[in-house]
Order: structure tokens, then C-alpha cells, then sequence
């Protein structure tokens, strides 16, 4: 085992639906000024997947653009995040391993803690090329943001992927090895067996949210980790983009020195993906963290990044990373940003159909309309096998 090895994020690639509904529409039928949605909690758009979309489409259409022949044959574990799972004993990475035609040598497993699985993976990724320098990690967060219609909670819906290769000598950011974790066990925010759709008590998840970056931050400095003055940037866990800004209020209260010396700039770009998309879950704080590094007008080789995870129910993790040199040479900006800007505007008819329409999940056999032009879909069910292909008849999306 080598002696300071590097680990972290070698590759990143994001996938959002094709089709958006706009929050100020949501407002106007729940009867309300928009600036609630649009100011209040920071979001535009919603991200719509379509009846072919679900969380093991947009994980397999989020990795496809990273896969290379090399890459293939060195990826050792897929780890998919998500708590949006579509099956109560198999792995949703089984499908998307299959989908992009990975090796068999590979274990392939799920992970779930709400919104906090994909640091789970990344933690376990981390340590298992610390092991295996050789070797490298597909790490995945695909989520569906449901809540009951009409509820306070249907103006944070969303949907969308993250994937990341995580290896030694990583060419986007490099994983710092302290961590700050603080997990409480509290029915913030859960979903039954029986339901579709979340329970959620709002006030309370924001206040234990709160609670728990305090303790992780403090965790974090316990462990060796930087002191605020030596981060440059922070990302937060959003499940509605203010709360990046709820978020950073901690360290005002903490540290307002080091605090003001940061200012809003310092997680400002983390949120412009977030406002378009909505909440992704598992994916959240990771596309916080593409939005920054995509975003900003600044080089940012060098800067340290903090970064907190939350998943409701509850645990937290603080840790920070250092943007490597030469990361702006492996983006896929454009091609991300050309993603939301030809995505499709729904009417408000079409997306309660599809975010709350009979989608026959309990038939035995069923076909989904072919909606998606990306490059897989979700087919429908035979004898309740899911069923994916590849689009034959995509268009997929180029920068």
C-alpha cells in the first residue's frame, strides 16, 4: 500500500431528464405567490422523468459518456445510491452493470441511507482502491424526488443521476481523509413499504439537518480535518437550493469571522444546477459539487472544498477535498449545459400524468411508451422481470 496516495474523483458525468415543469406554474395552481418557490426556496424547475425513466435508466444514460474500453476492464465495484429503489432484493446496479456491458469480475451492490447513500459509496470507494490502487469504482446516485400531490413537499421533486469514477491519482478532486459523522436516530423524513410517496415533517428535517452539520463540522476539526479559513468553497446536501444558504448560517453562528471572509460566494455557483433540476437525493450534493466546478468563472486547481452530506432519518457526514490541476481539461460543461437547455417544458396536465398517473406498477406485463431519446430506457415488465434497452431510436443529446 503506497504512503500518501491520492484518491478521489477521477471522472464525472450527470443525467437529467428530458423534460422540466417550471415552479412558478406549480405556485400559480397551489394558489400562491411563486416567489415562495422561486425566492423562498430557490427553485425554478422540476426535473419530469417520462414513463421509460427510472432510477436504473438515468444511472446507466449518467455513465455511459465516462465508459472507455480501459476503463471497463479496470472498474473492480459498482456502488448505486439511491433511495428511490425499485426492488426489494436485487442490487438496481445488477441492471445498469449489464446495460453498459461491464466485466463479470465486478461486485455490484446498493446502497441506502436517504440522501446520504452516495458518500456511504464514496467512503467505501475510497478505501477499496486505498486496497486495490489498480482498480477503480463506478459510484452512482440515481434518485426520484415523489411526494404527495398538492403537498408542501411537491415543489421539491426532481430527478436525475450522478455517476463518478473514483481511483488513485484522480484527475478532478482529490478526497481528503478526515471526516466529521454524526448519525440520530428521528422520523424526520421516511417512506413505508406501502407508500409511493415520502412522509415528511419539513420544520423538523431542516432543524436536525441543522443539528447535524453543527455536530459533523465539529467532528470533522476533531479529526485533523482543515480549519474554515483553509476552504475556499463549500457544498451542502439541497434538497431545495436555499438550504445551501440555511446551511452556511451554521459557520456564521460558529466561526463569523472565517464565515464572512467566505460570503455567499462561496457556495453560490454549487446551487444553479440545483434550480433547474430540483431535488435528486443521493445525487444532490454531488451535483452541487459538478455545478460549482462547472460554474465558476475562477481556476479553481488547488482550492479546498467542504462538502456535507445529509440523509434524513438521520446521518450526516462533513469531509473536503482539494480540486486537482488540469480538472477544467476532463468537463463536460457543455455538454451538460446543452442538456437542461433543450429539455422540454410539460404542461401541467402531463406532468401530474406521469409524476402521478396509473404507471402500472403491479402488472404482471406492460410496455412503456417510447418517450426517451436517450440512449436506454426503461422497457416496462414481463412476468414482473423489469425489462431495459437500448434506444434504437434515440437522439442522443450532444454538446
Amino acid at each position: 500500500m503506497e504512503l500518501n496516495m491520492k484518491i478521489g474523483i477521477d471522472d464525472i458525468g450527470l443525467y437529467v431528464p428530458e423534460h422540466f415543469f417550471p415552479l412558478h406554474e406549480l405556485a400559480v395552481r397551489h394558489n400562491i405567490d411563486p416567489n415562495k418557490y422561486l425566492v423562498g426556496i430557490g427553485q425554478e424547475f422540476m426535473a419530469v422523468p417520462a414513463p421509460d425513466e427510472d432510477i436504473v435508466s438515468m444511472a446507466a444514460n449518467a455513465t455511459q459518456p465516462l465508459l472507455t474500453d480501459d476503463l471497463r476492464a479496470s472498474i473492480s465495484t459498482v456502488i448505486l445510491a439511491t433511495e428511490s429503489g425499485i426492488d426489494q432484493s436485487k442490487s438496481a446496479g445488477l441492471f445498469v452493470h449489464r446495460m453498459l456491458g461491464l466485466k463479470a469480475d465486478c461486485r455490484v451492490i446498493e446502497f441506502k441511507q436517504a440522501c446520504y447513500g452516495a458518500t456511504a459509496g464514496l467512503q467505501m470507494a475510497c478505501a477499496l482502491v486505498r486496497q486495490r490502487p489498480n482498480e477503480k469504482i463506478l459510484l452512482i446516485a440515481s434518485d426520484i424526488a415523489r411526494y404527495k400531490q398538492d403537498s408542501e413537499g411537491e415543489c421539491t421533486q426532481g430527478a436525475g443521476a450522478i455517476a463518478m469514477i473514483i481511483a488513485k491519482d484522480p484527475r478532478i478532486l482529490e478526497i481528503h481523509p478526515h471526516e466529521g459523522k454524526y448519525s440520530l436516530d428521528v422520523m424526520d423524513f421516511w417512506r413505508p413499504n406501502f407508500a409511493s410517496t415520502a412522509f415528511v415533517d419539513g420544520k423538523l428535517s431542516i432543524d436536525i439537518y441543522m443539528e447535524s452539520l453543527k455536530h459533523s463540522w465539529q467532528n470533522y476539526r476533531n479529526d485533523g480535518g482543515l480549519a474554515l479559513t483553509d476552504l475556499s468553497y463549500l457544498c451542502f446536501h439541497q434538497p431545495f437550493t436555499k438550504m445551501a444558504k440555511k446551511a452556511f448560517s451554521v459557520f456564521e453562528t460558529l466561526e463569523p469571522a472565517a464565515a464572512a471572509a467566505l460570503g455567499e460566494s462561496s457556495y453560490a455557483d454549487s446551487q444553479i444546477y440545483g434550480k433547474a433540476i430540483g431535488n435528486c437525493y443521493t445525487a444532490s450534493l454531488y451535483i452541487a459539487l459538478l455545478s460549482l466546478l462547472e460554474n465558476n468563472a475562477q481556476d479553481l486547481s488547488g482550492k479546498n472544498i467542504g462538502l456535507f452530506s445529509y440523509g434524513s432519518g438521520s446521518v450526516g457526514e462533513f469531509f473536503s477535498g482539494t480540486v486537482v490541476k488540469g480538472y477544467a481539461n476532463h468537463s463536460r460543461k457543455h455538454f451538460h449545459a446543452n442538456m437542461l437547455k433543450r429539455r422540454t417544458q410539460l404542461k401541467h396536465a402531463q406532468y401530474t400524468d406521469w409524476f402521478y398517473g396509473d404507471k402500472q406498477s403491479d402488472a404482471e406485463t406492460y410496455q412503456t411508451p417510447r418517450i426517451s431519446s436517450a440512449s436506454y430506457r426503461f422497457a416496462g415488465t414481463e412476468g414482473y422481470r423489469r425489462l431495459y434497452e437500448e434506444n434504437t431510436q434515440q437522439a442522443l443529446r450532444v454538446a
